[in-house]
């Protein structure tokens, strides 16, 4: 379901207090987001979310009590259609697999800049899912590590559900668009790969729209999991 016009409603569970502060002001300066309930422990996320039934979830992995991953679990299994965005120190790939299969649709780290949390919370809103992009870079690692180990034992053992797309597809890509999508594979931020591609970042967020609608996708880490899988760009 879209979630572009209304007022996108958040729950934010996090132990400390300042940090939650932080992100609700930048949510709520944005526009078009509204913070309905706060908890510092996954205990209170559970019944924060029967309560107010939010869009999305910021949900902090380490607290009191119940910590961020029992918590999405939890939410999940009670209320299904609400969306989670997991926040973290860890950049661990483990971290992030272990979150990911409760169900959540977000990971982000809480090194983030401004823009990644507002474009986290409306990719996952509607629908979509994302990765920091730091984090991404890490998660290509394990892939390449589970593509050579593919290759060993002769079958797949990973991404068994990406589609194989036509590769009239990739070449309905701009040359500056490829580039564009090779900085995303190595993991870059919007704003890295304009400074290194010495473009605007708003001239990268729309070659990153254009990337995405191409590609058939929703979000950023299933346009780089299916450019991987097709042999798009290096890893």
């Amino acid at each position: 379901m879209q979630k572009q016009l209304e007022e996108i409603s958040i729950v934010l569970v996090d132990d400390h207090k300042l940090f939650r502060e932080g992100v609700k002001r930048i949510l709520e300066m944005e526009g078009g987001f509204k913070v309905v309930g706060e908890g510092s422990d996954g205990e209170e996320a559970t019944h924060l979310v029967e309560e107010h039934k939010p869009d999305v979830v910021l949900l902090d992995i380490n607290m009191p009590n119940i910590n961020g991953v029992s918590a999405a679990e939890n939410v999940i299994e009670s209320n299904p259609q609400t969306r989670i965005i997991i926040l973290s120190i860890h950049d661990d790939e483990g971290y992030v697999f272990r979150t990911l299969r409760t169900g959540a649709s977000g990971y982000l780290l809480k090194e983030m800049e401004a823009e990644d949390l507002v474009e986290a919370v409306r990719v996952v809103a509607r629908g979509g899912s994302y990765i920091h992009p730091k984090v991404t870079g890490k998660l290509i690692d394990e892939f390449r590590r589970l593509s050579i180990q593919e290759e060993a034992v002769g079958r797949p053992l990973t991404m068994e559900n990406t589609p194989v797309l036509d590769a009239r597809v990739i070449e309905s890509l701009t040359r500056r668009e490829r580039e564009v999508l090779q900085l995303m594979a190595e993991g870059k931020s919007n704003r890295a790969i304009g400074e290194f591609l010495y473009i605007s970042e708003k001239t990268v967020k729309n070659h990153v729209s254009s990337i995405l609608q191409k590609l058939g996708v929703q979000d950023r880490t299933q346009a780089v999991v299916i450019c991987i899988k097709n042999g798009w760009v290096k890893v």
